[in-house]
């Protein structure tokens, strides 16, 4: 029976866990349905090692929620960084950690025969090439070691890393490290100068991003090189599904909610012709895939689309996409109310907001997906006469909220 240990070797499967009862916070022991509750007490306990400080432990009629409680704008480091650090090693990987280095650590170049010539002679172990051939390649990937070809034979060396930041350099380091994507990078710089992040809060840092980080590489490098990928996604509005569905896509762009702080892949999927949103926090399984004949066109017809998109959404439509008009009236006092007037030309977007007569505003909104328009709409009322457009359901919805609101704070028996 293997043992409980606190090292990782998929960092995919820490991930959904620390995001779907760390992060989110309403499931219980109970709900842990991938294996056996063995396994979610190891789970449990390894995050537990890393994130103690800031966990929270709620009882309730269906279990113990543990959920992290942190408040953003008062701690100096993403705690959910410390996942990147644990890893699972072998034995041969603590053995080839300290020879290789010790045998390179003098500023020699050697090649693979050379290096595992080395090792028998120093240390009186013989390693396999393709074993140690692995651990410098993994190490050249990490960028501990450098390698150059000479002819066919390649030769290997430690890179030269300075740990000394000088101030103004460190300064940015540690605003990178909190304020930027893969700011896991900034955070590990500082660690290798024996420094932290003594400066900077942020506010609104939505520390669970970090977590999302580790797909942007691949996705960034697609983009990059106009390539498709393959992955897995799960649905948000389904929580039990552990199956998910297979997408191609043609990844284009990296959203970000407004409304909610989420992150979104947008990408064309060729075999439904259309554009669509996936959130990165359900997204698993990325593998690259071929370049795009038609990347460029789809490209443009991307940025067509763009300024019909009210937040993430393309709506369910093909290429072209099909707008929706959607017209809502206000009725703003002008001599009191200035500030609404402001906040709407400030925040409505792709929309046009004109004044219709004393007192009354229009905003005319072209959008494929209305529904996303009508979050914010509805942080209005009280000043909303009218809303004309859209689909008729979503008008249906929206008097059918009012009267229930009117129903719970209005009535009286």
């Amino acid at each position: 029976m293997s043992g409980y240990s606190e090292l990782i070797k998929n960092f995919e499967k820490t991930r959904d866990y620390m995001r779907d009862f760390f992060i989110y916070g309403f499931k219980v022991r109970g709900d842990f349905g991938q294996k056996s509750a063995r396994t979610y007490d190891d789970e449990k306990r390894r995050a537990e090692s890393w994130l103690g400080d800031v966990l929270r432990y709620d009882d309730s009629i269906r279990g113990r929620q543990i959920s992290i409680s942190a408040d953003s704008g008062r701690i100096f480091e993403n705690p959910l960084y410390r996942a990147y650090y644990s890893k699972s090693f072998t034995d041969n990987d603590i053995k080839l950690h300290f020879f290789i280095l010790d045998i390179l650590r003098d500023g020699d170049t050697l090649c693979l025969k050379e290096i595992v010539e080395a090792i028998d002679a120093r240390f009186g172990t013989l390693f396999e090439e393709q074993t140690v051939r692995n651990k410098l390649k993994e190490y050249v990937d990490e960028g501990l070691l450098k390698s150059e070809k000479r002819g066919k034979t390649a030769f290997f060396s430690i890179c030269d890393i300075c740990c000394d930041l000088p101030p103004s350099l460190a300064d940015a380091i540690k605003f990178f490290s909190e304020a930027g994507h893969f700011g896991v990078v900034g955070n590990s710089i500082l660690k290798a100068a024996n420094t932290k992040n003594d400066i900077f809060f942020i506010k609104h840092n939505y520390i669970v991003h970090t977590l999302e980080d580790i797909l942007l590489p691949d996705i960034l490098r697609a983009i990059d090189e106009k390539r498709s990928i393959e992955f897995k996604s799960f649905s948000a509005k389904r929580p039990n599904d552990t199956e998910g569905h297979d997408f191609t896509a043609v990844p284009l762009g990296i959203f970000c909610s407004v409304q909610t702080g989420r992150r979104y892949l947008a990408a064309y999927i060729p075999d439904q012709r259309r554009f669509h949103s996936f959130r990165l926090d359900k997204i698993k399984k990325i593998k690259l895939g071929g370049v795009y004949a038609d990347h460029d066109l789809i490209y443009q017809k991307f940025i067509k689309n763009l300024p019909h998109c009210f937040g993430v959404s393309f709506g369910s439509r093909h290429d072209n996409g099909h707008v929706e008009p959607l017209k809502i009236t206000f009725s703003i006092d002008e001599t009191t109310e200035d500030h609404i007037i402001r906040r709407i030309e400030r925040e409505k977007r792709c929309g046009i907001f004109e004044k219709t007569a004393e007192n009354t505003y229009t905003l005319t909104l072209d959008v494929f997906d209305p529904n996303e328009a009508m979050h914010w709409v509805k942080s209005f009322i009280g000043r909303i006469k009218s809303i004309e457009g859209g689909s008729e359901g979503l008008r249906e919805r929206f008097y059918s909220d009012m009267e229930r609101m009117y129903k719970m704070y209005c009535e009286t028996e």
